[in-house]
């Protein structure tokens, strides 16, 4: 291995790190205010389930992910 190609490998795997490090970064400043916003009082009401609205859309779910096969709303 010729010290160029080490050099080479060596600057990739640190602008992998880089990017990986960046958009760590813009993921959790992005996404960190719907974590820290503080959160309704609780009640003596059971909380609504998730459920899909007859346009497609997720009703009561906050989340990014979606659980498959969720029931209709009524």
């Amino acid at each position: 291995m010729k010290l160029r190609d080490l050099a080479q490998g060596a600057s990739v795997f640190l602008s992998v790190m880089l990017a990986g490090y960046v958009s760590t970064r813009y993921v959790d400043q992005r996404f960190a205010s719907r974590e820290t916003t503080p959160a309704p009082a609780p009640t003596n009401a059971p909380a609504p389930s998730a459920c899909v609205g007859e346009d497609g859309s997720w009703k009561n779910w906050p989340w990014p992910n979606v659980p498959a096969l969720s029931p209709k709303c009524k």
